[in-house]
């Protein structure tokens, strides 16, 4: 990509590259990834054709440590070693002065993002769909079963009070970036508040698992988790109840923004992932429907979230008037949230 691209600096991050990288062949080529609408994710390639992934926050203000680079990069570092796939780093910088705001580099890792229908193509046999939800429940299970201790990750959150400090968190967020006012939102969370389930265990919790934070070997296997900003420590179940928010059945409404590759035929069902999950982990699920309440609603405050920095610039200017599907995203999650807290009676 030639010519100047937003939340990158080429002059000062030529230089940081070349001091990390032998035999760097500058200059380098910038491409923003999409998929993410938190951080901003680049493609970054010398002339070579040798690539890296580069992750810095939005451009402009940010809030608290949603965007916070040292502690994502740190959850990466961590699980270097373990048997849950990252991509390797190859170095973090604090310095605002290389390109705006903090980032770091990782190791590009080959291999599909099934974002949507067309990347669901790369697999079209049912066994393969199947074999994909599987082993993204496999995978989310390993992360579950990882001693925070044990890999440096102890002190990464409170071990408990999860589901509280979740509430507190995503409602003052709201209460920063909302662009109106939407009460079901704030009834949702008084209802969510008023049924909190008890917590039996802490766990890593990923806290955006999904299928499109994964990238897909050519066979189909889990070949690295990404998009760690939002890791704590917490209710497992929290994972699983989002994984089920994501992964939208061919029969369910359609929601804009959201059109995930599990729409087609051939994957798994809701229903069949958290058995998969139970079994593997041996978890009791009876509590998943309150998590699935509270993923709907979180998501609604991420996506809110999402629609203001888009009206405030912060994806580049030529994004700044858009956002109406935005809007309908976070009204139609609001309700979905609402519907699922109403059904646990």
């Amino acid at each position: 990509m030639n010519g100047e691209t937003d939340g990158i600096s080429r002059g000062p991050l030529e230089q940081w590259f070349a001091e990390r990288v032998p035999g760097l062949e500058t200059p380098l080529d910038y491409e923003k990834i999409h998929g993410g609408l938190s951080n901003l994710t680049f493609l970054v390639t010398d002339q070579s054709g040798a690539r890296w992934v580069l992750r810095r926050p939005p451009l402009g203000e940010r809030l608290g440590s949603a965007h916070d680079m040292g502690r994502e990069v740190r959850v990466v570092t961590a699980l270097a070693d373990t048997p849950v796939p990252v991509p390797p780093v190859v170095g973090y910088c604090e310095d605002d002065s290389v390109t705006g705001a903090p980032f770091y580099v990782m190791e590009f890792v080959e291999g599909p993002v099934l974002r949507g229908p067309d990347q669901a193509a790369l697999f079209p046999a049912p066994e393969q769909r199947r074999r994909i939800g599987e082993g993204l429940v496999e995978t989310m299970a390993a992360i579950h079963s990882l001693d925070p201790e044990e890999i440096g990750l102890g002190d990464l959150g409170r071990h408990d009070g999860y589901v509280p400090r979740q509430l507190k968190r995503w409602s003052g967020q709201w209460e920063k970036s909302k662009t109106r006012e939407l009460p079901v939102v704030e009834r949702v969370h008084r209802q969510l508040l008023d049924s909190v389930p008890e917590q039996t265990e802490t766990s890593i919790v990923h806290g955006d698992y999904r299928l499109d934070n994964v990238i897909f070997s050519p066979l189909g296997e889990v070949a690295a988790v990404v998009d760690w900003e939002l890791c704590t420590l917490g209710d497992p179940l929290a994972d699983l109840g989002l994984l089920m928010v994501y992964w939208a059945e061919p029969s369910d409404r359609d929601i804009p923004l959201f059109r995930p590759a599990t729409v087609e035929p051939g994957f798994p069902t809701r229903v069949e992932l958290a058995a998969h999950y139970q079994r593997i982990s041996g978890r009791d699920i009876s509590e998943l429907d309150y998590f699935v309440a509270l993923g709907y609603w979180k998501l609604a405050v991420i996506i809110e979230g999402v629609l203001a920095r888009f009206r405030n610039g912060q994806y580049g200017e030529e994004n700044r008037d858009g956002g109406d599907e935005f809007e309908s995203a976070v009204e139609m999650l609001a309700t979905a949230a609402s519907e699922a807290i109403d059904r646990l009676g």
